[in-house]
C-alpha cells in the first residue's frame, strides 16, 4: 500500500509500506494492504511505519487525521519528530 506523511509545511514520508500503525483516539491501531476504507482522529502517541522487513520508521505526533482509501493512507499532522 502507498502511505504519504505530511504537514502544513512539507511531504515527510512517501512510498510503498507495508503496515502502519497509528495511535487513533479509541487505541492504536494498524492499517494494512487492502484494509477497508477508514478516517480516524489521532491523538498524541507514536506512527510506525514498517517499510520493509528491514526498515522501520518512528514519528512522533501531537494530533492528527488519517485516511485509508484504495490501499493509500493519508496521514496530516500539524507537528512531527521521527525518532
Amino acid at each position: 500500500m502507498y502511505l504519504e506523511i505530511l504537514t502544513p509545511g512539507k511531504m515527510v514520508f512517501a512510498g510503498e509500506v507495508k503496515l502502519v500503525k497509528v495511535p487513533g483516539e479509541a487505541g492504536s491501531f494498524e492499517v494494512m494492504n487492502n484494509h477497508a476504507p477508514i478516517i480516524s482522529c489521532m491523538q498524541p502517541g507514536q506512527i510506525r511505519v514498517v517499510v520493509d522487513d528491514e526498515n522501520i520508521r518512528n514519528f512522533t505526533i501531537d494530533s492528527g487525521v488519517v485516511q485509508m482509501v484504495s490501499n493509500k493512507v493519508i496521514v496530516l499532522v500539524e507537528t512531527l519528530t521521527e525518532n
